[in-house]
């Protein structure tokens, strides 16, 4: 995917342009996708921001903008599960005054039923569900995006699918999975 060929430049390069389109086409669903992994939006668009970044220096560098898709979305998920593995060696800071809560975003109860559900499952889990069953991608283009087996999205959707019925109850059934609404 990456290609040696072309030398990185800083702002101001040729390609800025072509950049700035593709962002402008795909924020909104890479946004999206980072959501249903993380669960907030704020931590959404961090995730988005920071994924984009690193696409955005190696875009001099990319051979194949005919799957730059796939890529982008690799480069979300690779950087959700290497934020949480780090933020679980994160301590909280104990201070004396609480933090500001943000206003609880407008979601349907199905799409808050949803949300509560997919934040129990584990990090792979959940990126294999959501890969799956809100990006619509095969058992093969899941795993090449995971960087792992077939055998390992089939194990996991199986586990994730599993825990999804039980924390759901009678209402797994009445749920129909689709990507997120944004709230603006």
């Amino acid at each position: 995917m990456i290609s040696r060929s072309r030398p990185s430049t800083g702002p101001g390069s040729p390609w800025d342009g072509e950049f700035a389109r593709y962002f402008g086409e795909r924020a909104h669903s890479l946004r999206s996708t980072a959501f249903l992994l993380c669960g907030d939006w704020h931590q959404a668009e961090d995730l988005t921001q920071a994924a984009l970044l690193k696409l955005y220096l190696a875009w001099p560098r990319l051979s194949r903008h005919d799957a730059l898709d796939a890529y982008a979305r690799k480069v979300v998920l690779r950087t959700f599960l290497a934020e949480h593995r780090r933020s679980r060696w994160k301590r909280e800071r104990l201070t004396d005054t609480p933090p500001e809560l943000p206003a609880a975003p407008a979601a349907s109860g199905r799409d808050e039923l949803v949300r509560q559900a997919l934040a129990v499952l584990a990090p792979k889990q959940r990126a294999v569900l959501v890969l799956r069953y809100f990006e619509d991608l095969s058992v093969e283009e899941t795993a090449k995006a995971l960087g792992c087996s077939t055998g390992t999205v089939k194990s996991q959707a199986s586990r994730g699918l599993a825990t999804l019925r039980n924390r759901l109850g009678p209402h797994y059934g009445a749920l129909s999975f689709s990507a997120p609404t944004e709230r603006r």
